[in-house]
């Protein structure tokens, strides 16, 4: 989800940065600013979205990884004590 904010947040952008040059060439300033301001803001918001995606599937790994440790540490266990009993 946060993958397509990203990519949203980045075409948004793309369509601001047109509007600046159209505005440029109209030679209407005000409006290109504004319409910078736009383009920036949504590549920040690009750029925060593609970190926080990153940090989300660092902890989706984290979580994988210590559930089939968990799960792992049961079947040891429980071949342990099958062993055991023997």
């Amino acid at each position: 989800m946060l993958e397509r904010q990203s990519v949203s947040h980045d075409k948004q952008e793309k369509i601001e940065r047109d509007k600046v040059k159209k505005a440029l060439m109209k030679g209407n300033m005000e409006a290109a600013k504004i319409h910078a301001e736009n383009a920036i803001r949504h590549h920040s918001e690009s750029l925060n979205c593609k970190r926080m995606a990153a940090r989300v599937d660092g902890v989706q790994a984290r979580v994988a990884n210590s559930a089939a440790q968990r799960q792992v540490k049961h079947f040891v266990f429980a071949f342990s004590e099958s062993l055991s009993s023997i």
